[in-house]
């Protein structure tokens, strides 16, 4: 036993000197860095998420959004407001509003919307692509109806792919461990400077700390479009098509170091694919000259490439690799469709 544990259990106690009280500090001085860091967002960012509510009843639905400009434009998802024309928009202290939807993506599942109203408290959209694992993330919204609710985790993951409520994949989306629940959609995911890093979308049930947010660049770069058109234009061609294994005697005598291409299984009369003379089974494994190996990979570049200019293509056709021009048309609005 050493002298230390003999002297505390030979100790019985008196003509021992007490030790002096300890300081108790103040509770602002008791915040770590953590908690500091937590409440100073918390405080500069709640004025500027909203609850957005969606009919009424049993019908209605209720979300998030966080406004990102004065005159009162905010994001949310798509699969908050859906087809609906006006949502009610209330804000931290209150205040409640009719709110008119500017436009919306479900490809990416945003959207914007307009509060009715002047100076608004709005907050700033950061730069996603800057985002490194295990750095703060804080979520606000209003979760199971629960207003300016705020949570607080890590960015568990990036480049996650997610698909969207219309089926599209969604590129780059960020993984979080910061507590969303049904109502927290649209609200933002925020960084410790105070700065929206992406728009709070799913969570995994029943997983626990497995959430996603869309990444606020992917909002940044389709927001034009969505105030000037109210949708996203993307590229159409016509066609139905399939993933399909690359045979290796054909890679290897064109050079080819992908393993796949989309098959084309059908082609619609007078599309974009059958005007610029693509067959059915024709391999595409190249569009605008990027690799193309799922159907995914050909969705995105539709997006990226304009509509109404000719793009090369090249497929594998019986056993000969031939290249064609199409021009692709403008997607149908899966929206109004």
């Amino acid at each position: 036993m050493s002298e230390f544990v003999q002297h505390i259990v030979a100790d019985d106690g008196e003509g021992s000197t007490p030790s002096p009280p300890v300081p108790q500090p103040c509770e602002g001085e008791a915040l770590d860095a953590f908690s500091r860091v937590v409440v100073t967002v918390a405080e500069q960012l709640r004025p500027a998420v909203v609850n957005l509510r969606i009919g009424r009843g049993v019908r209605g639905g209720t979300g998030s959004g966080v406004i990102f400009t004065p005159d009162g434009f905010l994001l949310t998802n798509h699969h908050v407001v859906e087809v609906s024309e006006k949502v009610r928009v209330r804000l931290g202290d209150g205040t409640e509003m009719l709110g008119r939807v500017v436009g919306n993506d479900p490809w990416t599942d945003l959207a914007v919307v307009q509060a009715e109203g002047e100076k608004f408290a709005f907050a700033t959209l950061g730069d996603s692509s800057k985002l490194k694992v295990g750095q703060l993330a804080i979520a606000i919204g209003s979760p199971l109806g629960f207003e300016s609710t705020v949570t607080a985790g890590v960015v568990s993951a990036l480049g996650r792919t997610l698909r969207s409520v219309s089926g599209h994949l969604v590129d780059n989306i960020i993984q979080t461990d910061a507590a969303l629940n049904p109502g927290n959609s649209g609200g933002p995911l925020v960084n410790s400077a105070g700065q929206v890093i992406g728009i709070n979308t799913a969570i995994i049930q029943p997983a626990q700390g497995i959430c996603f947010a869309v990444p606020v660049n992917t909002a940044k770069t389709i927001l034009p479009q969505l105030l000037r058109h109210g949708r996203v234009i993307r590229g159409y061609l016509g066609l139905h098509v399939r993933q399909v294994p690359i045979a290796p005697e054909f890679r290897q005598k064109f050079g080819l170091e992908q393993k796949y291409g989309v098959e084309i299984l059908m082609l619609e009369e007078d599309g974009p694919a059958q005007t610029g003379g693509l067959w059915i089974e024709d391999i595409i494994v190249g569009f605008a000259g990027i690799p193309v190996t799922n159907v995914d990979d050909l969705q995105r570049l539709l997006t990226a490439v304009p509509v109404g200019v000719a793009a090369r293509v090249e497929v594998f056709r019986e056993g000969k690799r031939v290249e064609r021009t199409v021009v692709p048309a403008e997607y149908p609005n899966p929206t109004r469709a």
